[in-house]
């Protein structure tokens, strides 16, 4: 793409030295030290650095045009400046015209909300799969292409960047899919991560308090998920949330839980055993029973959530119950690693309400104990919540263990005597405080009996763990099946 092209999608105004309209652009970086040459690099002003301090590498790295949103020294530079009002904005933009907007050429699903995006998103992309469409899968847990291989970025892009974004849509083009379904976490929208890219269908799960630390209040954190639905045509709301249906104003359709007044979907007649769920689906052409190989009555929710949004995109009823009764599930979502003599669960439960809905579900099929390990996030992200993990922790389970869960720079005791604190004000006595998350985990093992379920909670499906200045590797489904087998167990 031609520099005067470039600078024509950017919006923006070329400052420093001549432009070279024949200077080909090649592709798109916000940091210096992923450049290579013909690359733009994009400066961006953040909390604690600024991006300009880094041009001297971009250019040694062979950079061809810096964006920014502007700096003494443009004038001085021996390449193009290209001034922009927002260079986060420019970035996603960039990186989408870069890839010749692979969006254009897929049918692309967004899923957002507080809890339940990440399910949601994978059984879209497994119903579309299963009524024959080639569909690619950007989300949390990873990526897939056309494969049913889950992918990982390398550590630096555990959270993709817009260009990340973008050269992911470009690879599922190369590789024929037809549909992509992306979870749209509040900071990606928020950070632009996604700009560039329309969608066709937004999902909408629910909305509950969480990352306000970075949203400011729910105002915020609503306004950030809403951008996702400014860039679709259309939506699927849960009709049972208020902060849904406060995007009524676009074409949509809705769906609840149980009969919602107004909801176009809905489920009844829920059972849960454990080999799943089943229930009944109520849409406007009639009513249809539908079986789920999934642990928890919540993920009716987003099963009817997935249904609604493959069928505005024309899969029949049939092919969904198949692709209902197909799903096998998704790492460290209610997986379940052993059913006997103890069952042993992963879940990624790191708030106190989708800890309380983990463990009240656990406990339904539980014979005997329920024995839980957590912890909580250290540094700035959202410290109020610890408290109230240790008491929902204590409350419903038998045994709290609690260790560390990315502590970051905070000292690792603060965080666990917080989290005690609000266990032994919910008066509960039977918590554990064990710092080494290792440690804990064979503790708990160790500690299970027969008839017993283990859960462990907080970083199931995660692939690092961050401990003061480390940041260590760490895929807690191998570290608990490790675990199990010097005691030796073998999982079913």
């Amino acid at each position: 793409m031609k520099l005067h092209a470039v600078a024509r999608t950017a919006g923006g105004l070329l400052e420093g030295a001549p432009a070279n309209p024949q200077t080909v652009i090649t592709g798109v970086t916000h940091n210096s030290a992923w450049v290579t040459p013909g690359q733009a690099f994009v400066a961006m002003r953040g909390r604690l650095h600024d991006g300009h301090r880094y041009i001297p590498d971009a250019l040694a790295r062979g950079a061809v045009l810096i964006v920014g949103e502007g700096f003494d020294g443009s004038a001085a530079l021996p390449i193009p400046y290209l001034k922009v009002s927002d260079a986060r904005h420019t970035l996603g933009n960039l990186a989408a015209a870069l890839n010749d907007y692979p969006c254009h050429r897929l049918r692309t699903i967004g899923v957002t909300g507080t809890k339940g995006k990440t399910t949601t998103a994978w059984l879209i992309r497994h119903l579309l799969r299963a009524a024959g469409h080639r569909t690619g899968l950007l989300s949390t847990l990873g990526y897939k292409l056309d494969d049913d291989d889950l992918h990982q970025f390398p550590a630096h892009f555990t959270t993709p960047e817009a260009p990340q974004v973008q050269e992911t849509l470009a690879r599922m083009v190369t590789q024929k899919c037809t549909h992509a379904v992306i979870e749209a976490s509040s900071e990606a929208l928020a950070q632009h991560r996604l700009s560039g890219t329309r969608f066709g269908i937004a999902v909408w799960t629910n909305l509950a308090p969480e990352h306000l630390n970075f949203h400011g209040d729910m105002e915020g954190y609503f306004g950030a998920k809403r951008m996702l639905f400014d860039a679709s045509y259309f939506a699927v709301l849960n009709a049972a949330d208020p902060w849904g249906m406060r995007l009524t104003d676009r074409p949509h359709a809705t769906y609840a839980v149980q009969a919602e007044a107004g909801a176009e979907w809905w489920a009844s007649d829920i059972s849960e055993e454990r080999s799943g769920l089943t229930f009944e689906v109520h849409h406007p052409g009639g009513t249809f029973g539908a079986k789920l190989s999934m642990i928890g009555a919540y993920n009716v929710a987003n099963a009817m959530a997935a249904i609604v949004a493959v069928e505005h995109l024309g899969v029949p009823i049939r092919d969904i119950r198949t692709g209902l009764a197909t799903f096998a599930g998704l790492p460290g979502r209610m997986q379940v690693l052993q059913t006997t003599p103890v069952r042993v669960v992963l879940d990624f439960a790191h708030t106190p309400d989708s800890l309380r809905l983990a463990l009240t579900t656990l406990r339904q099929t539980t014979a005997r104990r329920l024995i839980v390990v957590l912890g909580s996030a250290g540094g700035p992200r959202d410290p109020s919540k610890r408290a109230p993990l240790g008491a929902v922790a204590a409350t419903l389970a038998d045994l709290a263990i609690f260790t560390e869960e990315d502590c970051r720079d905070t000292p690792i005791y603060d965080i666990l005597n917080e989290m005690k604190r609000g266990a032994d004000e919910a008066g509960a006595g039977n918590t554990v405080l064990i710092p080494n998350r290792l440690e804990a985990i064979a503790y708990a093992l160790g500690h299970a009996e027969p008839g017993d379920t283990v859960a462990f909670c907080g970083k199931a499906g995660e692939i690092t763990l961050e401990r003061a200045t480390e940041t260590l590797p760490w895929i807690e489904e191998s570290i608990v099946r490790a675990a199990m087998a010097e005691l030796g167990w073998t999982p079913a």
